[in-house]
């Protein structure tokens, strides 16, 4: 697996911590949105077509280091927008190690052959580069031919400087099992720590929304790649074999939208990473103010195909801890890529859907305009 061996001990310390002291809900991931602007248009995102007075807008140093002193996760998951269009990113990321936080960067990387050098190696940093599949399938979900290329040679870069490296890997519908398992082959022969892969899941704002997976698709398509990769151990992901059996249909679980904890210019999102219904001014108010069991596959029209990494890697996390023995089971033999899939949570009861995300849009307009937003203008250093 893809995971550093000190990142594992300390994240299982951490999580059996919480475990042992009865915490029912507690972050594993912050996940940090420092601004929504970005170099490209993707077709699969929903973070690019604010006003520009939202893209304008920057979370500070400041701002970041009082998210994670208040939510205290083990690490950081730096997204955005592009994030190196953030002059204080490499003051951020220092910020966070001088904290003893793991910190993942998310990149296009467009921008690295510029950047890199604002940047030093540390064993507990890592590179994230975007990339969603082969040239063809990569430069299709961009938007932009040519992309490919530039993130291979980020990436060559940036191993050739002592940097640890992963991508970040999100497929759609439209995916082919052979074609991802043979790109995942290319990715390993470059030498990359890390590969993270997950589902396409319909941001309500994104411009395409017709190319995201279902969960029936999802687990057929995650069986097919695995089972060219003896059963996931081939490939170096930097997730729990939990989680892959899980996208495989082999397990069953509730989402924890609280293990990966998001904040962005708005303040912190309800109840996740990818919808916002909904935003809390501190931490504190987002774990004690969201009503999370109005949310999840079974509670929520909008979540109902969801499989995502952000949701439910910190359910898998905690499965592992609760289970040892079956996560060792699967560990041992890869994940199982035939036969019966588990029982899905039946979607009979759950509530329609509520489309109230312009609302929060416009109440962010009115702040920033009356000057009550008081944002932090780290204008991009192109």
């Amino acid at each position: 697996m893809g995971i550093p061996l000190l990142q594992a001990a300390r994240i299982g310390t951490y999580v059996l911590r919480q475990h042992l002291s009865g915490r029912e809900r507690y972050p594993l991931v912050l996940m940090l949105e420092p601004l929504f602007r970005c170099n490209l248009a993707c077709a699969g995102c929903g973070k690019i077509d604010y006003p520009d007075e939202i893209l304008d807008q920057r979370l500070s140093y400041d701002d970041c280091m009082t998210a994670i002193d208040e939510c205290g996760a083990p690490v950081v998951s730096i997204a955005g927008g592009e994030p190196l269009l953030h002059r204080e990113m490499p003051q951020i990321v220092k910020g966070f190690l001088a904290r003893k936080k793991f910190v993942i960067l998310c990149t296009n990387a467009l921008l690295l052959a510029k950047k890199i050098d604002d940047y030093e190696p540390h064993p507990s940093f890592t590179w994230s580069i975007h990339l969603d599949g082969n040239e063809a399938m990569h430069d299709k979900s961009v938007c932009l031919r040519g992309t490919y290329d530039k993130a291979v040679k980020a990436i060559r870069l940036a191993k050739s400087k002592g940097f640890r490296v992963s991508i970040n890997c999100t497929l759609f519908n439209d995916a082919d099992p052979a074609q991802v398992a043979a790109f995942f082959d290319d990715m390993k022969e470059l030498g990359l720590d890390g590969i993270t892969v997950s589902p396409g899941y319909a941001y309500e704002r994104a411009p395409d929304q017709q190319h995201f997976l279902n969960r029936t698709r999802t687990k057929e398509l995650f069986r097919g790649i695995l089972s060219r990769g003896n059963g996931g151990r081939k490939w170096p992901f930097s997730q729990s074999i939990n989680f892959l059996n899980f996208l495989a249909g082999n397990a069953s679980y509730h989402c924890t939208p609280w293990g990966n904890p998001t904040r962005t210019v708005f303040g912190w999102q309800k109840p996740c990473y990818l919808l916002g219904e909904g935003y809390a001014k501190t931490f504190k108010e987002l774990m004690e103010g969201t009503p999370w069991d109005k949310y999840g596959v079974g509670n929520y029209e909008k979540c109902a195909d969801c499989m995502v990494h952000s949701g439910f890697e910190a359910s898998a996390v905690k499965d592992m801890i609760r289970h040892p023995l079956k996560a060792l089971s699967v560990t041992m033999r890869g994940v199982r890529t035939d036969g019966p899939m588990a029982k899905d949570i039946p979607l009979d009861n759950q509530r329609r859907a509520e489309f109230v995300f312009s609302d929060h849009v416009q109440r962010k307009l009115t702040e920033i305009r009356t000057g009550e937003a008081a944002p932090e203008k780290a204008v991009a250093a192109e």
